[in-house]
């Protein structure tokens, strides 16, 4: 009988959850943009590349430094480009300012328009178990401009980078994440490629607490891996807002 009781206490909760997420994706959604490169003389012109969000007060664009690292082609005219809207009349906008951080891999972009932002958390770190989810582009190349949301727990805060059993497993990267560590989210959603700067935000009132990172924490942490893990993990908010008051 307690079995019983039990069971049907987890498939209400789970119920309510749903229903609350299903609620909050379409308040997300209008904050979510795709990051492309822009090439006025290829086809296609545009090539996806990663995901962002945009922040207050809604003309800066939150993503991974690693989205927007390479540097282009100016002889083809070149240029990284937001897209906002979904499907396929995205609009367009140009990027009038980058500004990044390396060591956590963040970027914020200044576009020209001021978009709906979303909210972001308290600093404090979130704790284990907290219900998340992330919403952007995964494998942009082959689903295109319709965001995607993975709902997700956090299921470690830990360190970016952890010793090695032998010095030759490391390399520079890991190296200096060990010299100035800070914790970061792991979680036990899965993110693809094209998911590299997406909101990870609570279910529970739709605040981003972190973004999701496929780069630096992976080549910090599973740098000894052949077969890197498809364990995802984020950088904390505190970190996006220590760039956007150095702007």
């Amino acid at each position: 009988m307690i079995r019983i009781i039990l069971l049907f206490l987890f498939i209400v909760t789970s119920d309510v959850e749903s229903a609350e997420l299903s609620k909050l994706i379409p308040q997300i959604k209008p904050s979510v943009v795709a990051i492309a490169v822009y090439n006025p003389t290829s086809a296609p012109r545009l090539k996806l590349i990663g995901s962002g969000f945009a922040v207050a007060p809604g003309n800066r664009i939150a993503t991974n430094f690693h989205v927007v690292e390479k540097v282009l082609d100016i002889t083809k005219n070149e240029s990284y480009v937001v897209l906002s809207g979904h499907g396929a009349q995205p609009q367009m906008h140009q990027i009038l300012q980058i500004s990044s951080s390396r060591e956590h891999d963040l970027a914020l972009l200044q576009i020209g328009k001021n978009l709906p932002f979303l909210e972001l958390a308290a600093d404090e770190t979130v704790d284990e178990g907290t219900e998340v989810a992330f919403t952007g582009y995964p494998i942009t190349a082959v689903l295109g401009l319709y965001p995607a949301t993975h709902r997700a727990i956090v299921s470690a805060v830990t360190p970016i980078a952890i010793p090695a059993d032998h010095s030759t497993t490391l390399n520079p990267r890991t190296l200096r994440q060990l010299q100035q560590p800070y914790p970061v989210y792991q979680l036990d959603g899965t993110a693809y490629p094209g998911n590299s700067g997406s909101a990870l935000y609570r279910q529970s009132d739709g605040k981003v607490v972190a973004v999701v990172n496929m780069v630096l924490v992976k080549a910090s942490r599973e740098a000894v891996l052949s077969d890197p893990s498809g364990i995802t993990f984020a950088i904390p908010v505190t970190h996006l807002k220590q760039l956007m008051v150095q702007r």
